[in-house]
């Protein structure tokens, strides 16, 4: 993926209230500090000093976990507005407001920056930006951590086994057939890793994401990467509940478990195409993007992860993946039906988010909401051009971003279910 870049026509400072809001999502990891401190750790002090002195040490450590987390946050910011925003800026003024003490401090003088431009938002909106950043921090554990490795592969794995069954199959018809050759699509790439991970297989690969949390993060990991380890984080650290000792609760981790650049550069896997050449990222709705002319028949395969709960109606995901997917190409898809309830302006779920603007076809955005079984999902999929070549539920149990040490678990059983694109779709599925 080349360094700051998505693919397709994407410019959010093109339109006001966009930038408004790329705006409000930069602030939200920008404030993290601070937030976090307020809520977190001053407004507990009262309550910690009045126990035994020899306890008072735990705040200081929630303090330092604070901070620790607002390093990563504040990194995430410093990449954001260097893509986006440093660009369009006057040197000149940019030199009047900052002055010569802090030039050059890169998170003072983009956050001096920030204190001049007029972009509030209302204090809901902001108040659900800095809970999505927050979210995001904690989801490195998830996508980037050492530990995060057993849920990753619970739901990552059996995809990439799928596509490389899928690549054992056509590479009999055609034996000259690289891996380079299957293009796969990965709508909600979140972070990055199932992206990093497709094309570390071999396999060309092109992510899709809406939020800009989740591209602005992902670009820092895959992209600004200096070494493993780099970052360290402790994603219970704010959760006061159910804790069996501060230990498990001030656990931290370090991100990334591998340094994305060297792990691609060594993983060529019979291609002579780079693998920044086989890894690319769109940003933007994906019913907006992949169900239109220009999209049709691109995909070998697409694969969705904890993916397909966040549409308001199904048959739009269904009927873009159909779309763009090539006939006899594949759909894998992992995933519970935690169906989100999406609002015209914001919609959000256990760290998958999605953000929308007005369009003449508002995407994910169009008004109404329907909440299907997963017997009646793989139905819609069925009726509308595809043949359901395997799919079980109850078989993988996996958690989600989740503290094993916590007396509260909570797990998912997701459906994994591999469909095929028919040579012929139905004269109802248009």
């Amino acid at each position: 993926m080349a360094e700051g870049e998505w693919n397709g026509e994407f410019d959010p400072l093109a339109d006001p209230d966009e930038q408004k809001h790329l705006l409000s999502v930069l602030d939200s990891f920008r404030s993290y500090r601070r937030l976090a401190h307020l809520n977190a750790t001053h407004v507990r002090r009262q309550a910690f000093y009045s126990l035994p002195s020899e306890h008072w040490d735990s705040l200081s450590q929630l303090d330092d976990l604070v901070d620790s987390n607002a390093d990563l946050a504040e990194a995430i910011f410093k990449v954001g507005f260097k893509t986006f925003i440093a660009p369009a800026l006057d040197s000149e003024w940019v030199a009047t407001i900052v002055g010569p003490k802090n030039a050059h401090d890169e998170f003072l003088v983009y956050s001096t920056v920030m204190d001049h431009l007029n972009f509030r938002t209302t204090p809901e909106n902001f108040q659900n930006d800095v809970e999505k950043a927050r979210s995001t921090v904690n989801q490195f554990y998830r996508d980037w951590s050492v530990e995060g490795a057993v849920e990753r592969e619970k739901c990552f794995d059996p995809v990439v086994q799928a596509l490389e069954q899928e690549f054992s199959k056509q590479r009999t018809q055609t034996p000259s057939l690289s891996k380079a050759d299957m293009r796969v699509l990965l709508p909600g790439a979140g972070l990055g890793r199932l992206l990093f991970d497709i094309c570390r297989a071999g396999f060309s690969v092109e992510g899709n994401e809406l939020s800009y949390h989740a591209l602005i993060a992902s670009s820092l990991i895959l992209n600004h990467t200096q070494k493993v380890g780099q970052y360290k984080i402790a994603p219970f650290a704010l959760q006061s509940s159910n804790h069996i000792s501060r230990h498990d609760q001030f656990r931290t981790f370090s991100v990334p478990d591998i340094d994305p650049e060297e792990e691609l550069n060594n993983a060529t896997h019979g291609t002579d195409l780079p693998a920044n050449e086989r890894m690319s990222m769109a940003a933007g709705d994906f019913c907006l993007i992949y169900n239109v002319p220009s999209a049709r028949a691109t995909f070998d395969a697409v694969a969705t992860v904890f993916f397909v709960d966040t549409a308001p109606n199904v048959i739009r995901y269904i009927e873009a993946v159909r779309n763009c997917l090539k006939v006899r190409g594949l759909w894998i898809n992992l995933g519970p039906l935690l169906w989100h309830h999406v609002s015209p302006s914001r919609s959000s779920g256990e760290g998958r988010e999605e953000t929308t603007k007005k369009h003449s076809d508002a995407g994910i955005a169009d008004p109404g909401s329907v909440e299907l079984t997963d017997e009646e999902v793989i139905q819609l999929v069925e009726h509308l051009g595809f043949t359901i070549e395997a799919h079980e539920t109850g078989k993988i149990e996996t958690g989600y971003i989740s503290n094993t040490r916590s007396m509260l678990q909570t797990f998912y059983r997701p459906s994994f279910w591999i469909a095929r694109k028919k040579d012929t779709l139905p004269s109802s599925a248009g």
